[in-house]
């Protein structure tokens, strides 16, 4: 992320949405019989179609106006979805800030839970530098249209391991002044502070704008930070990677080979409920991505998921 990972975004280009328009979809498939499966269409695309929330943590590329592409207008939910549904759709990255911070996007389909990956994820990780993100999957179980269901986590390489924390919140406070870093304290009993750059960003706050209230919490899994500095004087920040199973993480297996392997690849199949206990979805119709680390990397600063677009892997393939 950061000084290092925004290198990346003026060399790498994202596959642009291409619908469906000349192919022939299947119309036997026998989840088209529930009531509430979206099926695909002649026009459907396989990139997602909507931002339904975009919540990030406080972060150095919040409301930020030079590469976080804020423009001040951003002072409501409904503006910050739009902000980041427009960046998705221009391949452009979207922070998600520090630990807990979240978007939900949606597809104009329902995607099947296939034999193999059935969506992905592309980020900006690269070798020594992965922010995971945990990945969250919903069913339109009332045919609604709106992720207000239930949210089932992706299992991943860390999923119950003592070191991951799960039920785990940070609560952020809203600075006094301007350009002052963000104090934040955890359910654990820890406070720290996401550290104004001076000397890389001047929005005046890294703290949401479009969040009214003095203080506002976010919870999920937490796992171990794996980000240290190798050159013992901090200069040197490694974020090292993750086995498997989150966004925005240079994963030695779901990682594709294309694309310098931005992009993570998800099974539904791996869909938990809060006990840890397997969930079968024959579909899914919403995704959610939210940072897993409560970490910073000195310089660098804090360590955020960044993600870039969302897909339906299986009709990239068809």
């Amino acid at each position: 992320m950061m000084r290092k990972k925004i290198l990346w975004f003026a060399v790498v280009l994202v596959a642009v949405c291409a619908c469906n328009i000349d192919e022939e979809i299947t119309i036997d498939n026998p989840l088209s019989k529930l009531p509430n499966y979206r099926a695909k269409t002649e026009s459907s695309c396989a990139d997602c179609n909507k931002v339904y929330e975009y919540t990030p943590a406080p972060g150095q590329f919040i409301n930020d106006t030079k590469i976080g592409g804020f423009d001040g207008t951003q002072t409501t939910p409904q503006a910050a979805a739009a902000y980041a549904e427009k960046r998705l759709q221009a391949n452009t990255f979207v922070s998600l800030g520090g630990f807990g911070g979240y978007i939900v996007v949606g597809f104009d389909h329902s995607i099947d839970n296939r034999e193999d990956y059935d969506f992905a994820v592309v980020g900006n990780s690269y070798s020594g530098s992965s922010e995971p993100g945990i990945v969250w999957v919903m069913q339109d179980e009332n045919s609604d249209g709106l992720p207000n269901d239930s949210w089932y986590e992706l299992k991943g390489s860390e999923t119950g391991k003592t070191s991951t924390k799960q039920n785990y919140s940070v609560t952020y406070h809203r600075p006094a002044e301007p350009q002052m870093s963000v104090q934040w304290s955890d359910s654990e009993g820890n406070q720290g502070e996401i550290d104004y750059l001076q000397s890389y960003h001047n929005q005046d706050y890294y703290y949401p704008a479009w969040i009214s209230e003095d203080a506002y919490t976010l919870r999920g899994t937490c796992l171990e930070a794996r980000n240290h500095d190798v050159s013992g004087n901090g200069t040197n920040w490694i974020q090292e990677e993750y086995d498997w199973g989150y966004a925005d993480n240079f994963s030695p297996t779901d990682r594709t080979a294309t694309d310098n392997s931005r992009t993570n690849r998800f099974d539904i199949s791996n869909a938990i409920d809060s006990s840890g206990e397997p969930v079968e979805l024959e579909f899914i119709d919403f995704v959610k991505v939210q940072t897993a680390v409560n970490a910073k990397s000195g310089w660098i600063g804090e360590l955020s998921t960044e993600v870039i677009g969302f897909y339906d892997y299986s009709m990239k393939q068809e």
